[in-house]
């Protein structure tokens, strides 16, 4: 919950300004504003990803234990940082920065076209909902764009958990996990994840949009985009 709010702050803030400083609103620009968010925001993502892994596998299956060892998300941070210092704090920072960077883009992207398409217009009485189903596309886009390597990075995230290593990078991950379980073990948990998705993301895009439409009532929405009303165009 902490971690969300500054990414998605982030996430808005970099791909606005990006759009701006790149000059021209084009399907490439969208890409690449959202690419960019995506990317400064794996700062962020990372570590607070890495906390939210080891706490949902304390005290459970294989990583089951009398004591638990985190007390909550921060303490966790903590405990990772003392053990292993700031490598280990951004353990699977490479797998989120390949998943996060196009995920982002295709993201933006998709909204953009999504409303247009749509035809979002400030005077549209239906604009809500279709705001709703741009950004709930967006998300799935988004998710399905990268899931394979999300895969990868919660399994390098929560490697060495149980005091043993398996995996000795992100190559060494795909082949032992592909070999193990097949092609099925890259969209494990893509089910729930779509279906998380469609209403996360619908409801974070429309607000921004309809937040942005009436703190700048004198703007043109230009097609509802949360950039631009900041001059168009986050998972979460």
């Amino acid at each position: 919950m902490m971690g969300l709010t500054f990414i998605n702050a982030l996430v808005f803030g970099v791909q606005g300004n990006t759009l701006r400083a790149l000059g021209k609103d084009t399907p490439l620009n969208q890409f690449l504003a959202g690419s960019a968010a995506g990317a400064i925001q794996c700062i962020i993502c990372c570590p607070m990803e890495l906390a939210k892994t080891r706490m949902q596998l304390q005290g459970t299956g294989e990583y089951k234990q009398k004591n638990k060892n985190y007390k909550n998300s921060l303490d966790c941070l903590i405990k990772i940082y003392q053990k292993e210092g700031l490598r280990g704090i951004n353990r699977g920072m490479v797998s989120t920065f390949i998943r996060e960077t196009p995920s982002f883009g295709f993201y933006f992207l998709t909204y953009d076209c999504m409303t247009r398409y749509l035809g979002c217009e400030a005077e549209d009485s239906y604009v809500i909902p279709k705001l709703l189903f741009s950004g709930g596309v967006s998300g799935i886009v988004s998710w399905l764009s990268t899931y394979p390597m999300d895969v990868i990075k919660s399994r390098l995230q929560a490697d060495g958990v149980g005091g043993v290593t398996q995996y000795n990078g992100i190559l060494d991950c795909v082949q032992k996990s592909y070999h193990e379980e097949g092609w099925r073990v890259f969209t494990r948990g893509l089910t729930s994840t779509l279906l998380r998705a469609f209403p996360v993301n619908a409801a974070t895009f429309a607000t921004v949009t309809v937040f942005l439409m009436y703190m700048r009532p004198d703007d043109n929405l230009c097609g509802c985009e949360p950039g631009p009303v900041i001059q168009q165009p986050s998972s979460l």
